[in-house]
């Protein structure tokens, strides 16, 4: 295990004795044409959250080459500093996308979690590129909701950086805590075996699917959930939008079909523009629950 770093970098918004919504995982550097865009999963859920009226902090590690004082105003963050931060490039060949990592900052590991946030009414762990160390999911006490979008631990890349799947190995030991998982067959390498078989291990799981919304899946039971139909503009974050939107609202209602129609709202609305510009506040997502356009299979 790497030592914990002797200096933190605390920015953004007002200590939090205790947040409502920690995110844990890094935010990322994402190469797009003429520059980059801050991304990752810590990200998208953390504006997310914010938007739906909870109060936010982030976990996460890099370098000081990203304005996260300017982006994440109003959200508590703690920083690992490290040498670069995590970096991702997209390249399209023939129609087909190719993902790269071109940098990975520090590992993420319980002891970089302050006390005051260890009582955090939803902890969501969210890694990228294998950074969050599977231990996290112990850490927080039984009433905390542990969710998971497990994408990074089942991420590999070579030498190249040319990202591919690979097996979840802490997949029972994480999921063993999970209250909730939200996840996709892209992230399991398109493998329907190997999806079902974390599905197996899961309490209740998520299964998002782009434009045709997301299936539940609990006790045995699938129940798909439709999504809205929107003009999409970016789907990037989509997920991740899916899945903090899921988790507040099932912590909110216990229900797990409201809370994936919820989900789907807060999702379509983010599809609308670029980036995390487009995610939407409550009110929004409530109105469109009522008076949205689904989606026809």
């Amino acid at each position: 295990m790497s030592p914990v770093p002797p200096l933190w970098l605390v920015r953004c918004g007002e200590a939090l004795n205790t947040p409502d919504y920690l995110v844990v995982g890094h935010v990322t550097r994402d190469l797009v044409s003429g520059g980059y865009r801050i991304g990752g999963t810590a990200t998208y859920a953390a504006m997310t959250a914010r938007a739906l009226g909870y109060r936010v902090a982030i976990l996460t590690s890099a370098a000081s080459d990203l304005p996260l004082e300017e982006t994440f105003a109003g959200i508590a963050l703690r920083c690992v500093p490290a040498a670069a931060s995590t970096t991702f490039e997209n390249i399209y060949y023939d129609g087909h996308r190719r993902q790269y990592v071109r940098s990975v900052a520090a590992p993420l590991v319980p002891e970089h979690v302050p006390p005051e946030w260890r009582g955090a009414r939803i902890v969501h762990l969210g890694p990228l590129v294998q950074e969050v160390d599977p231990a996290m999911a112990d850490l927080f006490p039984a009433a905390t909701f542990v969710g998971v979008t497990p994408q990074g631990w089942l991420r590999h890349w070579d030498e190249a950086g040319l990202v591919s799947a690979q097996a979840w190995g802490s997949a029972g030991y994480v999921l063993k805590r999970a209250d909730a998982m939200v996840l996709s067959l892209e992230d399991v390498g398109g493998d329907q075996a190997e999806l079902e078989r974390y599905l197996a291990m899961a309490r209740l799981a998520a299964v998002t699917q782009s434009w045709q919304g997301a299936v539940l899946h609990c006790g045995g039971r699938c129940v798909t959930i439709p999504a809205y139909n929107v003009p999409e503009v970016d789907p990037t974050g989509a997920g991740d939008v899916f899945a903090a939107a899921f988790f507040i609202r099932l912590t909110e209602t216990g229900d797990a079909e409201e809370a994936g129609r919820f989900a789907n709202a807060a999702a379509s609305f983010s599809i609308q523009g670029e980036g995390y510009s487009a995610i939407a506040g409550r009110a929004a997502v409530e109105e469109r629950l009522r008076n949205g356009e689904l989606r026809r299979a």
